[in-house]
């Protein structure tokens, strides 16, 4: 064991260096940014005008398209601070999804500073959650939240989405300056180039209109207004399928479970006192036919053998109940196109592999952001200067948004079985570093909980990972075919790791303070 703990600190020193030698290079390289035509909405000949050419007002002062975590946490948020909000949503019903049920302790510590705590109490059957277990190939890793600086009630929270939804959509009609309603917005409102609200269809399908001088799109992942505010770049590199667990129990208690499977990892962790959630990552977009059975006979073969016994039973009876869910897994780095009027937020502006859990950590800290902004403002009818203003948003939210993505994207495909022997060895290496514990556990998973979300810690372990690997191969004994699987590891690492941060913005990400628009000041009113 104490060899291991030296080849950690090796590790640690000489990812520093190399980070230096490295990383560094790549950081300051410009890169290029292209703008898009202003696009003229449908919507925009339903505009009403008085007789001095004015769009009429409107008894709001924001409109937020979608009551899903983003949208009902920003109308409660803004609403508490004053604010006139409208809040429209496709469907009020409980959503029933199978992601979004597992939020991170930082993201916990966001919704107390928010004041929305109560909605992850035991009212929705929510669980904490302490720390993670890791399983590879029949070994096991106990790795614990570095919760001991927090108060008592700073955990991790796993619960039903639909339920954690309603109670916040409930928590913000509370408010008197907050009105929810049904109705699916098709197209936001455009004149002389600034969004001046949203033309939506009523629950009875009558065509309306709503005006705002800020309307803030918040419509998910499905998102079908997202493309006249950014720059969207999907991926879908894979499908969750999802299945509930009743009446068993997880190896570690309150603890969320990683099994390092092949192909892809598999995950577990408690949505009730009385459920566990299984996502099965299945890679690529296709995935077997639930309908005729083909999904059954995958996971009955393919990754029953694969999972603790103590869950096989759990598994097999949800597989033969017949509930089994299907989800694509989403990646979209945030490329706004800073439009008068209008902000996107939550899933439809940015994305990640749900692997870690960190979207709703992201959703939450945005909003915690753009609250501190407007805070100021007493006059949103500006549009030119507030948007002007609100660039700064785009910066201020990227060290924690990038270093939460871009460790999800790192560690999905560091997670996941490769018949390259390099990408092996890293695979390998991850799971022995953080099973050194001490500082080799707590530096990552404070990066996954979001209670430490620094880029250059992230980018130190991430390479001390890649060299701790390089260290095992070449000690005691080198030879040439452990010498050029170290190389290739080294090459492999970096070619995971700098797409990503390259697409999140090199200098947004490292180098906040560097940007224009951080500096920005509340326009005069």
């Amino acid at each position: 064991m104490a060899y291991k703990f030296l080849y950690g600190v090796m590790a640690s020193l000489m990812g520093l260096v190399f980070l230096y030698i490295t990383l560094l290079r790549r950081l300051f390289r410009k890169t290029q940014t292209s703008s898009s035509s202003s696009m003229v909405f449908p919507g925009e000949n339903f505009l009403k005008k008085t007789r001095n050419g004015e769009v009429d007002g409107s008894s709001a002062d924001i409109i937020i398209v979608g009551a899903g975590v983003a949208g009902s946490a920003l109308a409660y948020t803004l609403g508490k601070d004053g604010r006139r909000v409208r809040l429209i949503e496709r469907d009020l019903n409980e959503p029933d999804r199978i992601v979004g049920e597992l939020l991170q302790p930082g993201g916990y510590l966001k919704l107390v500073e928010l004041g929305l705590e109560d909605c992850v109490d035991d009212r929705i059957d929510a669980q904490r959650i302490f720390g993670y277990a890791l399983y590879k190939d029949g070994k096991n890793a106990r790795l614990s939240y570095p919760l001991e600086n927090y108060r008592s009630d700073v955990a991790g929270r796993s619960f039903h989405n639909g339920r954690f939804i309603q109670r916040m959509r409930r928590k913000a009609g509370s408010l008197s300056n907050v009105s929810i309603e049904q109705g699916t917005v098709t197209s936001l409102l455009k004149q002389n180039g600034t969004i001046k609200g949203v033309q939506y269809k009523t629950k009875d399908g009558q065509a309306t209109i709503a005006y705002a001088p800020l309307t803030i799109v918040c419509d998910g992942c499905f998102s079908n207004l997202r493309r006249s505010l950014c720059d969207p770049k999907v991926d879908v590199p894979s499908c969750f399928v999802g299945l509930v667990l009743e009446n068993c129990e997880l190896p570690y208690a309150n603890h969320g479970h990683v099994i390092l499977a092949d192909p892809s990892p598999i995950l577990f962790y408690p949505i009730s006192s009385t459920e566990i959630r299984c996502l099965v990552d299945v890679p690529g977009q296709k995935v077997p036919s639930v309908s005729d059975g083909e999904m059954a006979l995958y996971l009955k073969n393919v990754v029953a053998p694969q999972i603790p016994v103590e869950l096989y039973d759990g598994f097999i009876s949800a597989i033969d109940k017949g509930n089994i869910r299907t989800m694509p897994n989403r990646s979209m780095p945030a490329a706004p196109h800073p439009t008068p009027g209008a902000l996107l937020m939550g899933d439809a502006f940015n994305m990640r592999h749900p692997l870690t859990g960190g979207g709703m950590t992201v959703a939450l800290s945005d909003i915690v952001v753009l609250r501190d902004l407007l805070r100021p403002l007493t006059d949103l009818h500006d549009a030119s200067a507030l948007c002007e203003y609100l660039e700064s948003f785009y910066t201020l939210r990227k060290p924690v948004a990038s270093t939460i993505n871009t460790l999800a994207g790192a560690l999905y495909k560091v997670f996941s079985a490769s018949p390259d022997p390099a990408r092996k060895e890293m695979r390998q290496a991850c799971f022995d570093y953080l099973s050194l514990g001490g500082v080799f556990s707590n530096g990552p998973i404070s990066l996954l909980s979001g209670l430490n979300p620094r880029p250059m810690t992230l980018v130190l372990h991430f390479f001390a990972v890649a060299i701790y690997g390089v260290g095992r191969l070449l000690l005691p004994f080198p030879s040439p075919t452990r010498i050029w699987t170290g190389a290739r590891l080294i090459s492999g690492a970096t070619g995971i790791i700098f797409p990503i941060i390259k697409a999140e913005g090199v200098r947004q990400m490292f180098f906040p303070v560097t940007v224009p628009a951080y500096y920005r000041t509340p326009p005069v009113d």
